[in-house]
């Protein structure tokens, strides 16, 4: 997210005037957008002399020109939240709830009401444009005089107008959370700024078409049944009265017009398409490739250089356009290779490529820890693993055997686990092993199976969501527990607050539990299909390029590294794309994670970011193949495991 005040050079220097740029070119194409919807709005079949006459004449007009300086304001507004609300990295909700967190979040009801807002100033441009009937909030009465004064009537037509733009301003700003518009995605292929907004031009047009016909749709019938609220209270506030010569717009005479349905959806299209044009200029334009310098002469510029800005944690921006610059440069520039292959003078240290594949593999080893941990949650059914036997087991415990917890693990548990009696928090640190009505709640010792909601035992018992040692007593049973109960202060400090976390946990889980019978709570709680693995892969892009210019840097010092700079690492690197190789073959094992997403129709929102998976395997294969192509048997000499080594073979033999 942008900030005025942003430290970083790369942000106050390249991507704000690169924002300006694209707003200044979404101004001067205002005009032909402009001359385009006057002649679609006023468009006459039978009188086109006419029609022609009058759209060049209202080109001219007071009116018009007006309306064209207020929509340069609406246009540097939505380049304002472009810039403010981007990212590179696309917020993914893993659950219905989580999407609407993301709508009610405040930053998101200020983005939601701005654009309510311009949209009724564009609806009002758009009505001043289209002309009689829908160009003022007031009109004469046509049934009534007054003393030869006609009394001033609501112009329905013309708050049907400002509505329906403040309905699509809201609509606009929801599909962009649900849509994730504000992410800028990256393209594959690299192409002039002319050429990306020549060719992107006809789909944006089709797509605010059809958007504007569904709000249309959607506000139609939303108008049909509260549309009589906002006209009363504008009707009364303004003291306006109501035309009872004319048919109401809240009924279905009034809502048939088709003149009025086709009039609204130009203008909802005029409205979409301006918006929708300002953000795709300005992801042509802040998507642009930038060259850093890979090493500098003045030691004020070392910032500015590639080793350095790869390493960078808050913009991601500058990161992301980093990774892109050193795709490209091992792929395509052979002198800049060869400053990356350097070695510093003094001292002979190849600083250059230490820190470039240092980055590099952090970034593959990030991701492969994230894909390995993901794995094991799914594999433990979501719950975190238990923690092991260790140091506060045996402080507790240091006389019972390693086998025993084992045991009481593997029996199984009465019914009478699922209470908590008392004497758990009061059990003496003496005592050498844990009843197995106790097990449960002693730390180190509970199992996955018991510590989950989703649990056999827990479903087909039904506990109560608070269950206490005074319900035994109650029953007039005895507490379960036939141990000794010392005075609290007898117990040790840790094992105290490990009990005490035991107890929360498994009160948490109880409660979770009863929550997810609840049919509504499950319903928004429930994760959505391929949620987690986009989320995953939500930033693979920059892995993707880490993976390619590795490779091709590797490649290529096959007979440009004449240092040998890049032999060093070279185990470490093949080590590393195995070891991710691995885990995302086992991530494309899991359910949903091989299905691929349903392709919108029509959308403004980037949704590459749903296939980053495959691009991320496509990649590492691509990657593995284009070392092993260049090395060959030579592969054979590198010092790497004897797993890794069967898996090289196979990529020298082509059968992976």
């Amino acid at each position: 997210m942008f900030s005025v005040h942003h430290n970083c050079w790369f942000i106050r220097k390249v991507v704000l005037w690169r924002a300006v740029a694209s707003v200044v070119w979404a101004v001067l194409l205002l005009p032909a957008t402009t001359t385009l919807f006057v002649f679609l709005v006023r468009f006459s079949l039978f009188h086109p002399i006419q029609w022609i006459s009058e759209c060049l004449a209202l080109l001219t007009a007071p009116s018009t020109i007006f309306s064209l300086f207020l929509l340069c304001g609406v246009v540097l507004v939505i380049g304002f939240f472009n810039l403010k609300y981007y990212t590179v990295v696309p917020s993914v909700p893993c659950s219905r709830v989580a999407l609407l967190a993301k709508v009610l979040h405040p930053r998101q009801c200020v983005h939601s009401l701005v654009h309510c807002t311009v949209g009724m100033v564009v609806m009002w441009c758009s009505s001043v444009i289209a002309g009689a009937p829908y160009h003022m909030l007031a009109s004469p009465c046509t049934g009534r005089e007054s003393g030869g004064v006609p009394e001033a009537c609501l112009n329905e037509y013309h708050l049907f107008f400002l509505l329906a733009g403040a309905f699509m301003g809201y609509s606009h700003s929801f599909l962009g959370v649900v849509q994730n518009m504000n992410y800028v995605g990256f393209p594959i292929i690299q192409q002039y700024k002319y050429m990306r907004f020549k060719g992107s031009l006809a789909s944006v047009v089709k797509c605010s078409a059809l958007q504007s016909l569904y709000s249309v749709r959607n506000y139609v019938v939303l108008y049909f049944f509260f549309g009589h609220i906002p006209r009363a209270w504008i009707s009364q506030t303004l003291n306006l009265q109501m035309d009872s010569a004319l048919c109401s717009l809240d009924s279905l005479g009034g809502l048939l017009d088709l003149s009025l349905l086709y009039h609204l959806w130009m203008s909802g299209t005029f409205l979409l398409l301006t918006w929708n044009i300002t953000v795709l200029l300005f992801r042509v334009y802040v998507t642009e490739p930038y060259r850093f310098p890979v090493q500098s002469t003045f030691a004020e510029d070392a910032d500015q250089c590639l080793p350095k800005v790869l390493t960078e944690k808050d913009a991601l921006i500058m990161k992301f356009l980093a990774l892109q610059d050193l795709a490209l440069l091992a792929q395509y520039c052979p002198s800049r290779r060869r400053e990356v292959f350097s070695l510093s003078q003094p001292g002979g240290h190849p600083h250059n490529w230490n820190a470039i594949s240092k980055e590099c593999l952090t970034l593959l080893g990030e991701l492969t820890q994230r894909l390995v941990a993901h794995h094991d949650a799914v594999a433990s059914n979501g719950r975190a693993k238990p923690p092991s036997v260790g140091s506060d087991a045996r402080s507790v415990s240091s006389g019972s055997s390693a086998s025993e917890p084992e045991a009481l693990l593997q029996t199984p548990r009465p019914s009478a686990v699922l209470k908590t009696p008392g004497s758990v928090f009061l059990k003496s640190s003496a005592v050498g092993v844990s009843s197995p009505l106790t097990a449960p709640f002693t730390p180190g010792l509970l199992s996955p199976c018991y510590a989950s909601a989703q649990s056999p035992h827990l479903t087909r018992r039904g506990p109560k969501l608070w269950s206490t040692s005074t319900d035994s007593q109650a029953n007039g049973s005895l507490p379960p527990s036939p141990s000794p109960s010392p005075s609290p202060s007898a117990l040790h400090p840790e094992h105290k607050s490990s009990l005490l976390s035991q107890w929360l946990q498994n009160r948490k889980e109880q409660v979770k539990g009863f929550l997810a019978r609840r049919v509504l709570i499950a319903y928004l709680c429930n994760k959505l299909p391929e949620a987690s693995s986009q989320a995953l892969f939500a930033d693979s892009q920059a892995h993707i390029w880490a993976l390619e210019g590795l490779s091709h840097l590797v490649a290529a010092s096959f007979s440009e590294d004449k240092y040998g700079v890049v032999q060093t690492t070279l185990p470490s690197i093949l080590s590393c794309m195995l070891t991710l190789q691995e885990a995302v073959d086992r991530h494309f094992k899991l359910p949903h994670a091989s299905s691929k997403p349903v392709k919108a129709i029509c959308s403004m929102g980037d949704s590459t970011y749903k296939t980053l998976r495959f691009s991320v395997r496509a990649a590492m294969k691509t990657a593995i193949y284009r070392i092993t192509t260049t090395f060959g048997e030579h592969l054979n000499a590198v010092c790497v495991s004897a797993e890794h080594q069967k898996r090289l073979q196979q990529f020298l033999e082509y059968r992976e």
